[in-house]
């Protein structure tokens, strides 16, 4: 994710797994040029995504905007139209075998046999899996908080303590990376807060968690970096603090903002100027240009300045501000 935001158009933790293979920044998912078409429709179009190893990542976008089906290519479960797809530095779907092997996924709504307790669900999958996987049933159920109602059926479950159980069997198999679409549906405001954490101890232990979700500030909570996708294309990407920061903006307040702005103008020390608010510039600096030399030019040209802060946005007012001028251009 170096260099910045890319913009186009515009607690139950006591185990610990050390995920086989963990390597830290390389690319666990790359796509190039990758695109989808439903007869006349374009799902995904040439999207250019890479998500770097070791963090928790978002991926956002309007319903529709193409999360699901994205991450169906990316897992093999959607064969693609072009481009390619490297998942964990392996090329899909032709290495889909060993590459899932080495992760854990929930796309939609995670089933399981209603008929059967949560414990008998993951001894079902654990046993499909093979390895150490029966061997951490219990562990990964103490894990998601679900150890005091693994005896009750599936079926009497909420959804989101089926959320929880998907969770859970993701991590049977010890993971490199997760998949996580909409793993926060259905849970209330404590349940919610857990899974935070789980994420967050997730990538503690080196794993990657990519989380497809539209609960954006819980989005902001849990995760390092994003990308937002609208209408199939990569509208927005990069860390978290660059893309809800506020662009690298600065509010400039004074007693002349219109003899502030023709000064920094003149000066050609910004590549972007607006009002804010009366008497407060919004104002993004040219490279180079820093806070303390535009404050000392307006001084010395006599304006008082009487603020000069970063711009503070969460990442839901950046995510509909994005989203906004796309279709403006439209």
């Amino acid at each position: 994710m170096g260099g910045g935001p890319r913009e186009n158009n515009v607690p139950g933790m006591n185990t610990t797994m050390a995920p086989h293979g963990a390597t830290g920044s390389e690319a666990v998912i790359e796509t190039a040029g990758l695109t989808k078409r439903f007869r006349d429709r374009t799902a995904v179009a040439g999207l250019d995504l890479r998500v770097p190893g070791g963090c928790a990542y978002g991926l956002l976008g309007p319903n529709g905007a193409g999360k699901t089906t994205l991450i169906r290519m990316v897992l093999g479960l959607t064969p693609f139209t072009s481009g390619t797809v490297h998942l964990l530095g392996m090329p899909m779907p032709a290495a889909r075998s060993k590459a899932l092997s080495m992760v854990g996924a929930i796309v939609e709504e995670p089933r399981f046999h209603p008929y059967l307790t949560g414990r008998e669900n993951l001894r079902v999958a654990a046993a499909v899996r093979g390895g150490g996987a029966p061997r951490r049933v219990e562990a990964m159920l103490e894990r998601v908080g679900l150890a005091d109602r693994a005896g009750d059926r599936v079926g009497g479950y909420s959804l989101g303590m089926r959320q929880r159980l998907g969770i859970a069997r993701c991590l049977l198999s010890d993971p490199r990376l997760l998949i996580l679409d909409e793993p926060m549906n259905g849970l209330d405001p404590a349940g919610i807060l857990e899974t935070r954490y789980l994420i967050r101890s997730l990538v503690d232990e080196g794993r990657t968690v990519m989380v497809s979700s539209h609960l954006l500030d819980e989005v902001e909570k849990t995760c390092d970096a994003v990308a937002i996708i609208d209408r199939g294309k990569l509208i927005a990407e990069g860390p978290m603090s660059e893309i809800a920061g506020g662009g690298g903006q600065i509010l400039v307040g004074s007693d002349d903002p219109a003899r502030a702005a023709a000064l920094l103008e003149s000066r050609a020390a910004v590549s972007g100027l607006s009002v804010d608010s009366p008497g407060v510039l919004r104002v993004t600096p040219r490279p180079g240009v820093t806070v303390a030399s535009m404050n000392r030019w307006l001084v010395e040209a006599g304006i008082s300045v009487d603020r000069l802060e970063p711009v503070h946005s969460t990442l839901e007012e950046r995510f509909l501000e994005i989203t906004s001028q796309l279709e403006a251009t439209r």
